[in-house]
């Protein structure tokens, strides 16, 4: 019975952290942005664009988010780093972009229904991570965490491929 009470308390204080319906002091949630700006957006980049969908309910989200966040301090003078929030709170984005991605160099956006990414030709699952040459040809779609050396690799193919 114990260990009953402890999982539904463990589950309960998650579920809490994770939908933060306070507003985050200095941090604006992420805009929304349509299936065709998202297009235009990466169409019309002169630089590779690394897009990563996210949601702060995501609990492998949040376990890629610090290295997403490395990668666009150190490479965002060479590439440019958008972040798609699905399915989410604006609450709940703001917190998680305070937490995971403070100083990090990277542009956010919302998709409330979450179709952005099959528009784009991905899926619907999150997380999910796009990698586009300049001019918006699709280079890679990551499914799933992605991992430091899938990151850097693809990243390494945007910029000197």
């Amino acid at each position: 019975m114990l260990r009953l009470a402890v999982a539904a308390l463990s589950v309960t204080l998650v579920a809490t952290a994770c939908s933060s319906t306070e507003p985050v002091e200095g941090i604006d949630p992420p805009q929304p942005i349509t299936s065709e700006e998202a297009q235009t957006l990466v169409s019309e980049s002169t630089v590779p664009v690394v897009l990563n969908v996210w949601a702060s309910w995501c609990t492998p989200c949040r376990s890629e988010a610090p290295l997403i966040g490395r990668a666009a301090i150190q490479f965002g003078g060479e590439v440019e780093f958008v972040g798609l929030d699905v399915r989410d709170t604006p609450e709940g984005a703001a917190a998680f972009i305070a937490e995971f991605f403070p100083d990090a160099p990277i542009t956010h956006y919302a998709d409330s229904s979450g179709q952005i990414p099959t528009d784009l030709g991905a899926s619907r699952g999150v997380p999910l991570t796009i990698f586009y040459r300049a001019g918006g040809e699709l280079s890679y779609l990551h499914f799933g965490v992605i991992d430091e050396r899938t990151l850097a690799l693809q990243i390494d193919e945007l910029v000197n491929g």
